[in-house]
């Protein structure tokens, strides 16, 4: 018989960090439940494998899934790679194209890698939803389809808006919210975890488990995690996340590069530290018996642990404190070759190479964009050696080739530029 910390006691892990439950009483009386009866509850956790690289704004959901393992419940990780095939509508504006299933195949592989990071592989079910769908017969999905109204789908923000501005809407992605729905019905699901995001889809789930005849589950939700500019939500095309496979020194660098306000928030989404740690953290940082900074570097070695390992959490801290407390460059700082003609350089007769500093950073990955690298030029967080680069244009006397240490904030690359 499984030993369950007290009801309250896991109340207050659950809720760290949450956006929202439906309904709180529902989770407390399923808790208590759990708890007299040795029975774990069965907690779910859908992820279509549309994208291959997760980064840490996808890991704050994955974080609380790791939160109900921790207390000894059933997690299931579900990869829908049938559901992944019609694309997930949330959100867009326009019918998104199906993935093909080769694609799905792919995704889904690197996705039971990457979760593994956070997830307990022993004790975590992982299912795909293919193992009942591709059991499905036309009338199955008629019977499923007739649950709900079109009414009740058109209440969907998305979908409202696309039917008011007379978009289109395909029929097959009225079937999403369903198809995601019937699975907490296949695993009889006690609680769904999702972003905020994915709210109507969730209650899809909770309305067709009692249409089957089911307790409904309840729905937990996770807020969307901001990115390293503390305002946008986390997304590589804004060019403010970090992703879990990035090197350990640059993740070390990025979380370190957060604001000491936002530190509080990643304290609370990305880690397993308790409520009642972090406030009393937050009161020692106010009060000044600790130092904000400390916090932030225990917080970035805890994040690259996860991700990496111990040892490479501390390397990556003595690296970081290297490179901008004793002004060294880690010996181990990433080298990327480029080739002047590749970003518009030039050299003159004289032997001066001159290259475009915009195009450079985006070579050498420290910019998403030549924009993002002109805005990060005129902000002042450029650096060449130690010299704070301000000019679009650098040059170099020669010989080639030349090694140039570039840091942008707290990252560091080495162009190894020829010509």
């Amino acid at each position: 018989m499984a030993n369950f910390p007290p009801v309250d006691e896991q109340l207050a892990y659950i809720k760290k960090g949450a956006a929202e439950i439906v309904k709180e009483s529902e989770l407390r009386a399923k808790l208590e439940r759990s708890l007299a009866s040795g029975k774990p509850l069965r907690v779910k956790l859908g992820m279509d494998p549309t994208a291959p690289d997760l980064h840490l704004g996808h890991t704050v959901v994955l974080r609380k899934l790791k939160h109900f393992q921790d207390l000894g419940h059933t997690v299931i990780f579900l990869i829908g790679d049938f559901t992944g095939m019609i694309g997930d509508p949330t959100g867009r504006s326009a019918t998104r194209p199906p993935l093909s299933r080769e694609q799905i195949a792919e995704n889904a592989e690197t996705y039971k890698k990457q979760v593994f990071k956070i997830l307990n592989p022993e004790k975590t079910v992982v299912d795909f939803n293919s193992r009942w769908f591709s059991k499905f017969s036309a009338e199955d999905f008629i019977r499923l389809t007739a649950k709900y109204t079109v009414s009740q789908m058109l209440e969907r923000e998305d979908f409202h808006k696309r039917f008011r501005d007379e978009k289109p809407i395909a029929m097959h992605e009225l079937l999403y919210p369903l198809a995601q729905g019937y699975d907490s019905v296949a695993l009889e699901a006690d609680v769904e975890l999702g972003g905020t995001d994915q709210r109507f889809n969730l209650l899809v789930g909770r309305e067709l488990q009692r249409a089957y005849g089911q307790e409904s589950q309840v729905v937990l939700t996770t807020p969307i995690l901001e990115g390293l500019d503390g305002v946008n939500k986390m997304s590589k095309s804004l060019g403010n996340a970090i992703g879990i496979h990035e090197p350990p020194l640059e993740m070390y660098g990025k979380v370190m590069s957060i604001s000491d306000d936002m530190m509080w928030r990643y304290y609370e989404l990305l880690t397993d530290v308790r409520v009642d740690t972090i406030a009393r953290m937050k009161a020692d940082a106010a009060s000044g018996k600790a130092h904000p900074m400390a916090l932030k570097k225990e917080l970035a070695r805890g994040i690259v642990a996860d991700f990496h390992s111990a040892e490479a959490a501390a390397k990556a801290a003595d690296d970081w404190a290297k490179q901008f407390q004793k002004d060294e460059v880690p010996e181990d700082t990433e080298e990327v070759a480029v080739a002047l003609a590749e970003i518009g350089g030039v050299v003159h007769q004289d032997g001066l190479a001159v290259a475009n500093m915009a195009r450079l950073l985006v070579k050498c990955g420290l910019a998403v964009s030549t924009t993002d690298a002109t805005r990060k030029i005129k902000q002042g967080s450029v650096r060449v050696g130690e010299h704070v680069q301000t000019e679009p244009y650098i040059s170099h006397p020669g010989p080639s080739p030349a090694r140039l240490p570039l840091r942008v904030g707290k990252r560091p690359k080495i162009a190894v530029l020829s010509w």
